[in-house]
């Protein structure tokens, strides 16, 4: 047996461009920002980038629709840019990861506007899901799916002749067509996609809705009202079977590139159907959500991590764990917001690097910020805003951008006041400037905590095992020898016999403090 994959045990950190650092002084991330920043991201002590959609879009879902996924945006800086960024993280051991986008498009996309021009029963049309509308003229849509980001998942186009149509599908914006994986045509070009960034020195990539793309024959209508940015096991919109031979096929590409790693996002629940996605012949990694979907609940918390190890476990695969993203609330808010919220999210920190498998850190995540949630109705961007007709807020509150330096907006992100969201002004205390000067900033505390993680070898061993523990707390041990414990009650806990390597708040009378965790060896 060889050794072990640089993805098994890595530490990935996704970078959302727009939010990162600007470069340019147009108010929005671009990746010269990332370059600029990426002594940050090494003294914190990443192994890998993941890398938030930069390709060209018109930016309707800020880059998950993609216009074409061989070019980068103008926005961002263009191929140089990328390339530039490619070459000074491998110099400093750092890999880079990408987003791709297999389940849709843009509306932009020369693929969609050539189907709208081309009119119904034209070949142009079989790439994407146009279909006749039901009722009397095909005035109602083809079936009564819904778009994940709210409304009807169908929209009807107006022909070439100047009259109403065709609808076509698209689960999530109005401007992100679904594709038709049946035709060839969407394979062979995703596979030029995946070639062109791979020969350019990308060590893998993140893929979106991993668990799209397959419909089910005859779109069927759904049997269930689905909520907004949600769905079910037995939603037909999405984990179709189908969708594995397309797994297989990605996974045939990428294995000609022997370093490379894919990871998937994949919004399965069940354990059995969820593990399919990380058979050896498909994805090496899966997102497991689960952590992100939880209160701080010593309970809750020991049932999502066990629960994890099963499903990887059944196909021999590579947990991963993860706190937040661009799509979930940022943990110090969902764990109760201020000092107790900061307090609970270092803890959970600490659990999260103690198991084994791939660990994810969104940016920002670092310096403990908290979601923004008085953003101004006007400034709000995310499509779920407008689709939902105002009534769900989305995903803007965790975007907005990282203060760097300095006593007020925009904190050194940018040399422009007016970045794409507002920057709160009691965020000065927050600065990565600030922070690296403070031995007790949770940026300091990222820092020692990955540097334990890397070089300590107690941290070995693919198991867990449960030690026992009071009904508010936990702690488990790894094969190596490390254990790790969590108060999540009220009432200081007493430890576990060993020598504490490092804790998220001091001990008292010898005991762990209530919301915090510890490292013994």
């Amino acid at each position: 047996m060889g050794p072990a994959a640089w993805w098994s045990n890595a530490v990935f950190y996704q970078v959302y461009p727009r939010s990162f650092a600007d470069s340019n002084g147009d108010g929005v991330g671009d990746i010269d920002g990332l370059v600029a920043h990426l002594d940050h991201l090494e003294l914190l002590g990443v192994d890998a980038i993941w890398l938030s959609p930069v390709t060209v879009s018109p930016m309707a879902d800020h880059g998950y629709d993609v216009a074409d996924p061989r070019d980068i945006d103008p926005l961002f800086g263009g191929m140089p840019a990328i390339e530039r960024l490619i070459a000074a993280a491998h110099q400093r051991g750092i890999k880079i990861t990408m987003d791709v986008v297999p389940n849709h498009t843009s509306s932009a996309h020369v693929w969609f506007e050539t189907a709208l021009a081309a009119g119904p029963g034209t070949d142009a049309r079989e790439r994407y899901y146009f279909r006749d509308g039901r009722g009397s003229d095909g005035l109602l849509p083809p079936n009564n799916w819904q778009s994940v980001f709210g409304g009807p998942a169908w929209t009807r186009v107006v022909e070439p002749d100047g009259n109403p149509g065709q609808w076509y599908l698209h689960l999530f914006d109005t401007e992100q067509p679904d594709l038709n994986w049946e035709n060839p045509e969407v394979f062979d070009d995703f596979e030029k996609t995946l070639r062109f960034w791979l020969e350019r020195g990308v060590d893998g990539f993140r893929i979106d809705v991993a668990h799209g793309m397959a419909k089910p024959p005859g779109l069927p209508d759904s049997q269930e009202v689905v909520k907004v940015l949600s769905h079910t096991d037995d939603d037909p919109r999405f984990n179709n079977p189908n969708v594995h031979e397309i797994h297989r096929g990605i996974r045939k590409i990428v294995d000609d590139y022997p370093d490379a790693v894919t990871i998937g996002e994949v919004w399965v629940m069940d354990n059995l159907l969820w593990a399919q996605y990380l058979r050896p012949d498909e994805l090496h990694l899966g997102f497991n959500f689960r952590l992100t979907k939880i209160d701080f609940d010593a309970g809750e918390i020991h049932d999502a991590i066990q629960n994890s190890l099963e499903a990887t476990a059944i196909e021999n695969a590579v947990p991963t764990w993860t706190l937040s993203n661009h799509d979930v609330d940022r943990e110090v808010t969902r764990y109760g917001g201020g000092e107790i919220g900061l307090r609970r999210a270092r803890a959970m920190v600490m659990v999260m690097l103690a198991l084994p498998g791939t660990v994810f850190i969104y940016n920002g995540e670092e310096l403990g910020l908290p979601d923004v949630l008085d953003l101004p109705d006007e400034v709000l961007q995310d499509p779920t805003w407008t689709r939902s007709g105002h009534t769900e807020r989305g995903r803007d509150k965790c975007r907005v951008p990282l203060p760097w330096k300095g006593e007020d907006p925009p904190f050194g992100f940018s040399t422009s006041a007016d970045t794409w969201l507002p920057m709160p002004a009691d965020w000065a205390e927050l600065t990565a400037e600030k922070q690296s000067a403070d031995p007790d900033s949770t940026l300091s505390f990222f820092q020692r905590a990955l540097e334990l993680r890397r070089s300590r070898a107690e941290f070995s061993g693919d198991e867990i095992e449960w030690l026992q523990a009071s009904s508010d707390s936990l702690a488990f041990r790894r094969g190596g020898g490390l254990i790790c414990a969590l108060n999540a009650g009220d009432e200081a806990m007493t430890l576990p016999a060993g020598e504490i390597v490092f804790s998220s708040a001091p001990r008292v009378d010898g005991k762990l403090p209530p919301d915090s965790a510890a490292w013994l060896v």
